[in-house]
């Protein structure tokens, strides 16, 4: 009999979800909007430690509308995480700005020191630079206290993609409150999720109210519908927002048993040739929330990625590559960037393993037994 399939990051939900839903149904609030989304904003934006949460039906739809609102558009340079999904770099083309792409450290985030360097470069050519996007990978902050250092001496606004590391914090500040603004996602696959959706989170009261303004099809307040600008129907459901108010309760629960999971792969790591990515040294206290766990398999190992992942779909273990970085991509064939190396080369050595808050521990043995088997053989 064939085993079930284990799966990279499955959502996690119960009665109270269902409860949740029932409940909104009930209330009469089933076109979007309505009072269980404005009380997600207000929650989501508690924990993030911002001002204000505009709810939207995705992270992209997110980072969007923050660049319209910050007017970044044709002949505007955005340097970028190259080590990211393409989510990010594609809502920088929505506005018609090039992305200029910035390598990483080694845990996967942007380097900031090739930040300042993409940045000053940029200005010396006599290019306008006024927004940079930074990318917590796989629920780790970027290093701020360095980064907002760079924004300010440059006068260059810092957005946040914020997707992966809702609940994430370093130097004990949240994910979610660097820069003006932060997109977070709420796919079905995150730390938490609506099935689809997202938010927007911000101090910024005026940057909030105009992405609003434009998520609802930019329909001016009169009794018919009147437009004096292009709007977007980027706006959450009441359901969805009452299953993500249920999810956001249990956040410190999926948190704490996706640490309890990425433990037991870094109990293997010395033995079995490998290192956690987030396993570096840092001056800032990080605190994760073991969104994906993500092997890097050490320089001298004769396994690939690609032997790797084959060995646990060959277990039914679901596992896939690091993301593959964006200056890499056919799509941006011959785009700029300032590089080093390492996005490319963590790419080519690492591996997501299975982390969703939901696996019991049978599963994770079953991950580890495989990883024993495969890796010890071929040490």
């Amino acid at each position: 009999m064939t085993e079930h399939r284990i799966l990279l990051s499955q959502a996690t939900v119960d009665k109270q979800e269902e409860e949740a839903l029932l409940r909104a149904v009930r209330s009469g609030w089933v076109a979007p909007l309505g009072p269980e989304v404005d009380a997600f904003e207000e929650e989501i934006a508690q924990r993030t430690g911002c001002e204000h949460g505009l709810a939207l039906s995705s992270g992209t739809a997110a980072l969007h509308l923050a660049l319209l609102r910050l007017g970044v558009g044709e002949d505007d340079y955005v340097p970028v995480s190259s080590l990211t999904f393409a989510a990010t770099t594609n809502a920088i083309e929505y506005v018609g700005a090039t992305p200029v792409f910035v390598d990483a450290l080694e845990d996967g985030n942007i380097d900031p020191k090739l930040l300042d360097q993409a940045i000053s470069e940029l200005k010396a050519e006599g290019k306008s630079v006024p927004v940079m996007i930074t990318v917590d990978l796989m629920g780790r902050c970027c290093e701020y206290p360095e980064i907002e250092e760079i924004a300010k001496q440059h006068g260059v606004t810092l957005l946040v993609d914020a997707a992966e590391s809702l609940g994430a914090s370093i130097n004990g500040r949240p994910a979610g409150s660097f820069g003006v603004a932060a997109a977070i996602s709420f796919n079905g696959n995150k730390i938490i999720t609506t099935s689809g959706g997202g938010m927007l989170v911000s101090d910024d009261k005026e940057l909030i109210d105009g992405a609003r303004y434009l998520s609802t099809q930019a329909r001016q307040p009169v009794a018919w519908y009147e437009h004096t600008d292009i709007g977007y129907n980027y706006r959450l459901s009441n359901l969805l927002a009452a299953v993500g108010r249920a999810q956001l309760a249990k956040l410190d629960t999926f948190m704490a048993r996706r640490a309890e999971i990425r433990a037991r792969y870094q109990e293997l790591g010395e033995r079995l040739g490998f290192r956690l990515l987030g396993d570096v040294s840092t001056p800032h206290e990080h605190k994760e929330n073991c969104w994906l766990s993500t092997i890097v398999l050490d320089d001298n190992h004769a396994l690939t990625p690609d032997d790797l992942i084959a060995a646990l779909e060959e277990a039914n273990i679901e596992a896939r590559h690091l993301w593959k970085p964006m200056h890499l991509q056919p799509v941006y064939a011959g785009a700029r960037g300032v590089l080093n190396g390492t996005a490319e080369k963590l790419f080519g050595r690492a591996v997501t393993l299975p982390s969703g808050s939901g696996l019991s521990d049978a599963d994770i043995d079953r991950v580890v037994e495989t990883l024993n088997r495969t890796l010890h053989s071929d040490c």
